[in-house]
């Protein structure tokens, strides 16, 4: 577990843009099965792929004509129950930080896995969000 005030920053880099912080299983079940319309789960984390590339490219892909009803978080090696209750959420998709997912009414609809997210630059990962968001809203 990485220490609060290490991960406050990287934490509020996406709070202060909107999302919810996940916390715990309970409010991983709430925000996805009690969602109406399209739900953005991000699995951040401390690597340097989810500064550079990760965060970044989420909060320019909210920048377009079309976007998520709802924006949701949690942190890995933090927020341990949470993240553990969103990855089952993902399957068939295995344990990846970072990572986000788009829901649609509850189901998964579009998922960016680490290695996805790693290659690219924060303006494809927006460029795939946005096209996402378009197809699913």
């Amino acid at each position: 577990m990485y220490p609060p005030e290490m991960v406050k920053p990287m934490k509020e880099d996406l709070t202060a843009v909107g999302f919810n912080e996940l916390l715990n299983a309970d409010t991983v079940d709430e925000a996805i099965q009690n969602n109406k319309g399209t739900l953005l789960l991000v699995v951040n984390s401390v690597c340097g792929c989810a500064a550079g590339n990760m965060r970044p490219g989420v909060k320019l892909s909210l920048k377009g004509e079309y976007t998520p009803d709802q924006l949701a978080t949690v942190f890995a090696g933090v927020d341990g129950e949470a993240v553990a209750q969103a990855r089952k959420y993902f399957l068939p998709y295995p344990p990846s930080s970072p990572s986000i997912a788009l829901f649609k009414d509850g189901k998964l609809v579009h998922f960016l896995e680490r290695h996805h997210i790693e290659g690219g630059t924060a303006e494809m990962i927006a460029n795939n969000l946005a096209a996402a968001y378009k197809e699913f809203s």
